[in-house]
């Protein structure tokens, strides 16, 4: 199964549709009847958090979570209430992480990337659309000025020009940082980032994965030593870090990946239909695992004591204490669709979905 981009482009087709039937468009304005999403502030509302939430995530003692039409809520009390954030965008927003208590990114549709220091409290606009079409576009252009001859390049070029003549639609599906200056962005038809500047410049990396399809990037997690992406058709790569390249990885699997996940003992690629794929030689062989979950997994993470849970879109979950290598269900008070969770510590979780954020588990 082959996902690409429309014009709300999340992680299952099944969940985006439950979610933009239940909320109503945003208005238009009175002149033109369009919206420019990039320079629409979000609305302020009182029921930001129980809006459709696609992501979360830990700053320190803080959760933070973030939605549709830019909206990003902040809980200092575990859960209990929640502050809705000023944005200067009103773009879905994908997803969500913090490297300390105080800084964070947000990434989303129109190409956006949002940077707090502030525990999330406030936002900026780092990157969107149209700028990061124009950087890809130069960037290969300096490229394929140098090797004429390439082919790789010269399709890099085509796709790079056709991005920037359908604008500002390709969304950034994930973020991760390893410090406060360093980290990438990934995201639809192989856009992928990085900084070493906290964001304040983005480097395209276009030419720096083995996608020649340019398949879509749906999440990038560290696991041990490595750091990984995975993607559509079975996609999963490596970052080669003598080579500044991501490295394709041999799956056995042609299905969706949405997410990585492991610890000190394996690493694991999730996606379609309760698919896992496990490895214990970080990457080079992968086996096949039943973990329990009849539907797409579109979430997961790795406990302190090394437990690794994973979520299906139904809402059900199952955990690991061995690494992967076999699995029971686990409790879950949410009862709905799960897009994204995140540890809150003391065995609870923080999950989000169509209906908001449920904490479970404390």
């Amino acid at each position: 199964m082959t996902l690409r981009p429309t014009s709300a482009l999340l992680l299952v087709a099944a969940l985006q549709i439950m979610q933009t039937a239940s909320a109503a468009p945003p208005a238009p304005t009175a002149a033109t009847g369009f919206v420019d999403v990039l320079s629409q502030p979000a609305q302020m509302s009182p029921l930001a958090a129980k809006s459709p939430m696609h992501g979360i995530a830990r700053a320190g003692n803080r959760l933070v979570a973030v939605g549709q039409r830019g909206h990003i809520v902040v809980s200092a009390d575990d859960g209990k209430t929640w502050t809705q954030s000023p944005v200067p965008v009103s773009s879905d927003l994908t997803a969500v992480y913090f490297v300390n208590e105080r800084k964070g990114w947000v990434v989303g549709h129109d190409g956006v990337v949002l940077a707090s220091s502030d525990g999330g409290a406030t936002w900026a606009l780092q990157l969107d659309g149209p700028r990061a079409n124009t950087a890809v576009l130069a960037d290969v252009e300096r490229k394929a000025a140098a090797a004429p001859a390439s082919e790789p390049l010269k399709a890099m070029l085509a796709e790079a020009k056709r991005n920037v003549e359908q604008g500002a639609d390709k969304p950034f599906l994930d973020v991760w940082f390893a410090d406060e200056k360093s980290g990438y962005i990934v995201g639809a038809y192989n856009l992928i980032f990085r900084t070493e500047d906290s964001g304040t410049t983005w480097t395209p990396w276009f030419d720096r994965t083995d996608n020649p399809k340019f398949l879509n990037l749906y999440a990038i997690h560290p696991v041990g030593d490595g750091l990984y992406v995975v993607g559509e058709s079975g996609l999963a790569l490596k970052l080669d870090t003598a080579a500044q390249r991501f490295r394709a990885l041999d799956t056995g699997y042609n299905g969706t990946f949405f997410g990585v996940v492991g610890n000190a003992s394996a690493v694991l690629a999730y996606g379609l239909r309760g698919s896992v794929y496990r490895s214990t030689d970080a990457g080079k062989s992968w086996t096949r695992i039943n973990v329990g979950l009849p539907a797409t997994i579109v979430a997961g993470v790795a406990m302190p004591d090394g437990t690794l849970t994973l979520a299906d879109v139904s809402g059900r979950l199952a955990s690991s204490a061995d690494g992967g290598a076999t699995w029971k269900p686990a409790a879950t008070s949410a009862g709905t669709m799960i897009a994204g969770l995140t540890d809150m510590g003391n065995g609870a979780l923080a999950l989000v979905g169509p209906r908001g954020i449920t904490v479970t588990g404390k």
